[in-house]
């Protein structure tokens, strides 16, 4: 391990247990606002896809097959907003298209309309509760 990692995980392991469970609630606000949007842009033909766009909180495993990367479980202050289930396995399909359908994107698009005010909120969060304690 370098002595930049090193130094890095020292500091993450410093940072009191208050601090982050209170930046919880600045996560989920911002995976349900995020989840908003990309619902917003879903195709809506079935609304199968619209309904498997999810978040996923710290400690929860993410859906079987969603998209990107299946199923797996949030890290401590992590939010997962996933695309698809066991039942819609093609979000893929329509974020990027196929030979015989166009693209209709809706994930990637809806995360760069919301990233900077996420971010913000989130970081806004941690700077209270780094004040607070």
């Amino acid at each position: 391990m370098s002595a930049q990692s090193q130094k890095l995980s020292r500091r993450l392991n410093a940072i009191p247990k208050a601090v982050k469970r209170a930046v919880v609630p600045a996560l989920e606000q911002s995976g349900n606002e995020l989840v908003g949007a990309m619902r917003n842009l879903a195709p809506k033909d079935t609304h199968a896809l619209e309904h498997s766009i999810k978040y996923t909180m710290p400690g929860n495993a993410t859906p079987p097959y969603s998209q990107p990367g299946g199923s797996r479980v949030a890290a401590e202050n992590q939010v997962l907003v996933t695309a698809g289930n066991d039942e819609v396995r093609y979000p893929h399909l329509v974020e990027y298209g196929t030979a015989h359908a166009p693209a209709q994107p809706y994930f990637w698009p809806a995360f760069r309309l919301k990233r900077k005010r996420l971010a913000n909120r989130i970081k806004r969060a941690i700077r209270k509760a780094v004040r607070g304690a």
